[in-house]
């Protein structure tokens, strides 16, 4: 089952989202038992999430097995046995006790298929769900429990929802940790009053950065508003340390290398909430750092001057409630994000598969995203290239965030999207910049990361045809590529001849061009079965070396020597005359670029 708010518009789920947890953390510090809230927190996630059936499971006082202490929709009976008849023991195989041992997500789809979960079968099967996740309540350097989902069918957990779990789970472990002090405060009746006064003080904290949020303050806002509570500057940065926000124009803040630097040095695992970290000599350098998590990833990290013992416990809550707001702000601005890119790249597959001028349904589409497609475009074809699979895959994410970004400041915008698995952009040929829109691409997906190599290749438009500037575009980066120009930025006049071939479109007349240089060599490899074309192609690659030509065909110099002679036979040409070698070498490109590249070609 879906949540109820998947169909709504972010902002409204945002608003949803921020209600619930501003009730929850009012019951946690409200005269409210363990037990109330527990309850509350699974309502919460079954409400938000659409989950079946909720549960919260906390240590029992002996710590050898979990209890069901909270629950939302699971029956009584059910409850009553999973606690007395089918206990969930701290060392079985079960997912709540490995989500609480591992202090991460556990999901089984169908329980029924899961060997380790026959313990619980029989109750399963009565209570009536089928799919499970359980998630860890993380509170500094603890882990109180678990909350878990339940689904009646068989479900297959996505990251997307396992991460608003988490995040539900994040702010709950605060609840459940504010409302267990409250329960141990009630035997403290000297220091009650104190302690409810700065419970209540950490209400309004929490209030005012969800205000911010909510006012649409964004990072910059939360930054400005954290800083005033904890009286000390504040710089916000993402997970590569790209800066976010800052406040404080008197203190130097660390440089991004030595903010990375720190970052490596930090245990991954450590779940304190804030943390001293070393400069890049190797001392405590006086500045504290707080994680902000988006699902299990670090998606971003607050830094600001002093120590660990300078911090009062409603300056530490303060960070802990600022990490959560700052963590449902970039959640916001990611489903943003994606629906932006989802929307740009359909936009611009419908433009690429239009044929001649641009119908006014699609120009209507594209300027309600910003875009005047009405105007002459470039078209900047990209590909990247990847020490490994993986880093590539990150890469091409990265690559497009950081084109769409770009983009985003300039008037008329530039259109990017990912399109027949290469980053393409039509930018406007009237936006005032100060280096050529190819270079500016090329430049802004290169930074993405230091194990690519981005090569770009651009095209004006055509008439009225941005789609015929793309393909010309993508048959002048393909050249490029053959001819070992990657990591830069290639324009039609870059390519000589083969550019000015490329511009005019016409398949039949580019491979005529070819064929009255190639045709005789085609057919004779064609009805002999020989490799000439092949020779010839290598001979010219190595700079007409017949040494490295026969290396790289791992054959014999000779045989190179016997292939190129019978070439001049059939063609009636000394390959060795500067003309004849460039014609040759230009008839080949021509004859890959009509024959694999251009639209219609060789048909």
């Amino acid at each position: 089952m879906a949540s109820s708010t998947d169909n709504q518009r972010p902002g409204a789920e945002l608003v949803t989202w921020l209600a619930a947890l501003r009730t929850l953390s009012a019951q946690a510090c409200a005269d409210t038992d363990l037990r109330e809230v527990l309850c509350l927190v699974a309502d919460t996630a079954r409400t938000l999430l659409g989950f079946d059936f909720c549960g919260v499971l906390i240590p029992d006082s002996n710590r050898d097995r979990l209890v069901v202490q909270g629950w939302s929709g699971l029956s009584e009976e059910y409850v009553q046995r999973v606690n007395s008849d089918r206990p969930i023991r701290l060392d079985s195989g079960s997912p709540s006790s490995r989500a609480f041992h591992r202090g991460e997500p556990v999901s089984i789809r169908d329980v029924r298929g899961e060997p380790e979960f026959a313990l619980w079968a029989g109750v399963a099967q009565e209570q009536g769900y089928r799919a499970i996740v359980a998630v860890p309540l993380v509170a500094g350097a603890d882990i109180l429990g678990t909350l878990n989902g339940y689904y009646a069918s068989v479900h297959t957990f996505t990251r997307y929802e396992i991460e608003r779990l988490i995040l539900l789970a994040n702010h709950a472990a605060i609840a459940v940790t504010s409302a267990r002090r409250l329960d141990e405060l009630r035997t403290l009746t000297g220091s009650l009053r104190e302690q409810r006064d700065a419970l209540a003080r950490s209400e309004q904290i929490h209030e005012r950065l969800l205000a911010v949020t909510l006012r649409s303050g964004g990072i910059t806002g939360i930054a400005a508003a954290l800083s005033d509570l904890i009286g000390r500057p504040v710089l916000i940065d993402d997970g590569r340390q790209a800066e976010l926000a800052r406040t404080g124009d008197v203190i130097e803040f660390p440089t991004p290398a030595a903010r990375s630097a720190a970052a490596e040095c930090m245990s991954t695992e450590a779940t304190a909430t804030v943390e001293a970290v070393a400069d890049v000599d190797g001392d405590l350098g006086g500045w504290l750092v707080a994680r902000v998590r988006l699902g299990t990833e670090v998606a971003a990290r607050i830094w600001f001057p002093g120590d660990a013992e300078t911090l009062d416990p409603l300056q530490v809550r303060a960070v802990e409630h600022a990490s959560i707001v700052i963590s449902v702000e970039l959640l916001r601005e990611q489903t943003a994000a994606e629906v932006e890119r989802r929307l740009s790249g359909e936009l611009l597959t419908d433009v690429l598969s239009s044929s001649g001028s641009l119908s006014n349904p699609l120009l209507t589409r594209a300027r309600r995203l910003g875009h005047d497609l009405s105007i002459p475009h470039v078209a900047i074809v990209a590909t990247l290239t990847g020490s490994t699979d993986v880093a590539a895959r990150l890469a091409w994410q990265r690559a497009l965030a950081a084109v769409t970004e770009l983009s985003s400041a300039y008037r008329p915008k530039p259109l990017a999207a990912m399109h027949g698995g290469m980053l393409v952009t039509l930018w406007p040929e009237a936006s005032d910049t100060s280096d050529p829109p190819g270079v500016i691409v090329q430049r802004a997906i290169a930074q993405v990361s230091q194990e690519i190599t981005a090569t770009a290749a651009v095209a004006a438009s055509c008439a009225d045809s941005v789609g015929e500037a793309y393909h010309i575009a993508k048959g002048a980066l393909d050249i490029a590529l053959q001819g070992g120009r990657s990591g830069t930025t290639v324009t039609l006049e870059d390519l000589g001849l083969v550019g000015l071939l490329l511009q005019l479109n016409e398949p039949a007349k580019l491979a005529a061009f070819a064929a009255r240089t190639l045709k005789p060599v085609i057919d004779y490899d064609a009805n002999h079965r020989t490799e000439l074309m092949t020779t010839l192609r290598s001979y010219f690659a190595n700079r007409h070396d017949r040494n490295a030509t026969a290396k790289a065909l791992v054959i014999h110099s000779n045989t190179v020597a016997q292939r190129l002679r019978r070439i001049e036979q059939l063609c009636e040409v000394n390959l060795a005359d500067p003309a004849t070698a460039m014609e040759f070498s230009s008839a080949l490109m021509v004859h890959d670029v009509a024959t694999r590249h251009l639209p219609d070609a060789g048909r």
